[in-house]
């Protein structure tokens, strides 16, 4: 029961950091000592039990079974879930009412979340810098993109759900920030508060095509190509910068409360780290 719990208390903050456009799932993962587990465990899904089952074979069907970590999954995404319920309206409510001080306040998770996915490139090399440049350039032009923003298209939902579920597996970038990235995030915030049974199906089809087509590739990026990939992953965030900045400055704002929430934002991230790097100790 002990370790059910404390799997289920990093799920709920795994779902706080992923709800959030600052710090990742997957760095909490990292941090708190169940990252291989977790890829490893995405990685073991798999269907063969089934056919196993329907050729009558109940031993190899049990023994497919067990290797995978179900009981292991089912206990974090319940975190993971609750959290999404619990802050899904908060934080829809904090966008309505305070834009630009919001806004400030994401400011400030993605900055402090690109310096922890800063530790991660390693030494400076040409490759790293062209890497973290692609992703600085490819992030300032999407962000530009306002038309693509706009479309919340049951495919673009779909897509959406692949892509975020991905950046959750990855230390350092949130799904919610990709959803802030592709301009789906507050869309996302209202079909969860208000259960939009049609858009939030579609979107976890996505998130779970995305586990099981793409834990083994990211794995794998991550094993072969880290340096390179954190340094993409870097330059992706400092260019989404834009996004919350922009947004900032088109509301109406207090300079002295932009600055005090965006530092919010910023100590929140570390604060976040340290408490859950705390959770067996």
């Amino acid at each position: 029961m002990k370790e059910r719990l404390l799997i289920f208390l990093r799920g709920l903050f795994m779902g706080m950091a992923d709800i959030i456009p600052g710090v990742s799932g997957g760095t909490i993962a990292l941090i708190t000592g169940i990252y291989e587990r977790f890829i490893f465990a995405l990685g073991s899904l798999s269907p063969a039990f089934l056919k196993y089952i329907l050729k009558g074979d109940m031993k190899k069907a049990k023994a497919s079974f067990m290797k995978m970590e179900l009981g292991f999954l089912i206990t974090l995404f319940a975190g993971i879930i609750t959290s999404f319920l619990i802050l899904s309206g908060v934080i829809e409510f904090f966008m309505d009412t305070q834009p630009s001080n919001t806004y400030a306040f994401f400011f400030g998770l993605i900055l402090a979340s690109a310096g922890f996915v800063y530790r991660y490139v390693g030494k400076i090399s040409a490759r790293n810098i062209t890497a973290g440049a692609a992703g600085f350039i490819f992030a300032m032009l999407f962000v530009g993109l306002g038309t693509v923003q706009s479309t919340h298209s049951l495919p673009v939902i779909f897509f959406s759900g692949i892509i975020a579920i991905c950046a959750m597996l990855l230390p350092g970038i949130s799904g919610a920030f990709i959803l802030f990235f592709l301009g789906q995030y507050e869309y996302m915030l209202g079909a969860l508060h208000g259960i939009e049974i049609t858009v939030i199906a579609v979107f976890i089809a996505g998130a779970v095509t995305g586990l099981l087509s793409m834990s083994r590739f990211l794995s794998h990026l991550l094993k072969k190509h880290k340096p390179v990939t954190m340094s993409f992953l870097f330059g992706l965030m400092l260019g989404a910068l834009r996004m919350p900045y922009e947004n900032v400055i088109s509301n109406e704002f207090t300079p002295l409360l932009v600055v005090i929430s965006g530092a919010v934002g910023f100590a929140s991230v570390i604060m976040l780290e340290k408490f859950a790097g705390n959770l067996d100790r």
